[in-house]
């Protein structure tokens, strides 16, 4: 039986079975073939299927006639880049976009449009560099965001929206944007040469924390691996690498091309790690941003002791780390929450309506090794009174590591009511050893 005999529903599933590039290809074997490669039902579903858009717009946003001529545009658009590159850039985008118009729709404003390819030769002429094929497609899909006014001001920035996130810990507050291509030219010849690297190097500047608190990430445009400063950034120009080597090296087309870069990679990564809710939006104070904290197990840990619930995780801090000292390589900040339940808290059968905190007790091991055992009141001179249904207590500290990996435990000794009206005997709260490590992927 001849292919033009089957009906139309099952050729539809046998040429989006096919793909585009071969149901083209199909189309040209006879008038009825054209026909049924020509259903736009067909072309949407692989406009969607490689470019995750529902409606048929060109890579300029405008209204095209159909999602085939929708999806001709972007091929003519993006010809001179492989194609399996541009969907997965674009699916990488498509992540966070999503993810930041269901939780974080207040970033969105500050993402520009996806620069042009005029724009980007006029940018790697201006720094003598070739951007590695996958960051060139992603900034034509976002040209990085729109920084806060008070930028690099030394004042408190009234929106922390940078996409990455960041942390805060005493004075140290950071929160990383993705740089304009602009601003990756003026930060890159600024930075470069108070750092003394030659007018040659290929690195140049592509993220960095909008605050007071710097925190800069510099993209190897020869290698394609990206770093972040270290404490020893301005003396030594130490940094450290942000994504995993072998991943960088692992995949190749058939000329030998690089096919996948750390910005890629970083930035596929961090979408995951927001869907999985790994890191989410918290608020701190009136401020809302993405914080780098884990929320989830492993890297979370949780524990409940009378009522009173402690969750616990850990961020690796790259640029107060130190690798060449002997002793504190390795700085880890640490975030701790804790709540008391809506049945208050409860010892022995008997009910409080509070609790309050007087002491803390830590335990901290580089490896397997017991290298602090602290003792002490107050967690950063506070005393948190819990009472149910109220928001958690959040505080952050820090603790440095000659190695590599670690963790904490301990527990905290709150009284029930309040220590100035104690109405009971002090009791121990768990905190459950939860894990300092450098991770694979530094944010």
């Amino acid at each position: 039986m001849g292919l033009e005999s089957v009906g139309g529903l099952a050729m539809h599933i046998i040429l989006s079975k096919l793909g585009p590039s071969d149901a083209a290809s199909v189309g040209c074997v006879s008038k009825r073939f054209q026909l049924w490669a020509s259903d736009d039902s067909l072309w949407a579903q692989f406009f969607s299927d490689d470019l995750n858009l529902s409606s048929p717009l060109d890579p300029y946003g405008n209204p095209a006639p159909s999602f085939k001529a929708a999806y001709q545009a972007w091929r003519n658009g993006f010809a001179m880049y492989p194609w399996s590159l541009v969907t997965r850039a674009k699916r990488c985008w498509s992540t966070l976009k999503e993810w930041f118009t269901a939780n974080f729709p207040e970033v969105l404003p500050t993402l520009h449009k996806g620069a042009s390819e005029d724009e980007i030769e006029e940018f790697e002429k201006a720094l003598k560099i070739k951007l590695p094929l996958p960051t060139r497609i992603l900034y034509r899909f976002c040209n990085g965001q729109e920084l806060p006014n008070e930028e690099f001001s030394g004042s408190l920035p009234s929106s922390l929206s940078g996409i990455i996130g960041g942390y805060s810990l005493y004075g140290h507050l950071v929160n990383v944007f993705l740089l304009p291509l602009q601003q990756v030219i003026n930060d890159t010849k600024g930075i470069m040469q108070q750092l003394g690297f030659s007018s040659r190097s290929k690195y140049i500047v592509v993220a960095a924390s909008c605050t007071y608190s710097e925190k800069i990430f510099f993209l190897n445009c020869s290698t394609g691996q990206l770093y972040v400063g270290t404490r020893n950034l301005v003396t030594d120009g130490e940094m450290l690498p942000c994504v995993p080597d072998a991943l960088i090296s692992s995949v190749h087309d058939s000329k030998g091309s690089q096919q996948q870069d750390a910005m890629l990679l970083w930035l596929e990564e961090h979408g995951r790690r927001l869907q999985d809710g790994i890191i989410k939006v918290r608020h701190e104070g009136k401020i809302r941003s993405i914080n780098q904290f884990p929320e989830k197990p492993p890297l979370c840990t949780s524990a409940i002791t009378n009522g009173v619930k402690v969750r616990a995780s850990a961020a690796f801090v790259p640029e107060f780390s130190n690798l060449q000292d002997e002793s504190d390589k390795f700085m880890f900040a640490y975030s701790i929450r804790m709540s008391l339940s809506p049945d208050g808290c409860v010892i022995n059968g008997t009910t409080f309506s509070s609790c309050q905190l007087y002491w803390r007790h830590w335990i901290i091991r580089a490896n397997d090794a017991v290298v602090s055992d602290v003792n002490g009141e107050a967690v950063i001179g506070k005393f948190p009174l819990l009472r149910p249904g109220e928001e958690e207590f959040v505080y952050e500290s820090c603790t440095s590591l000659l190695a590599s990996q670690g963790s904490v435990e301990g527990s905290f000794t709150f009284v029930p009511g309040r220590l100035a009206d104690a109405k009971g005997s002090p009791f121990a709260v768990e905190v459950s050893r939860f894990p300092l490590q450098l991770p694979d992927y530094i944010f």
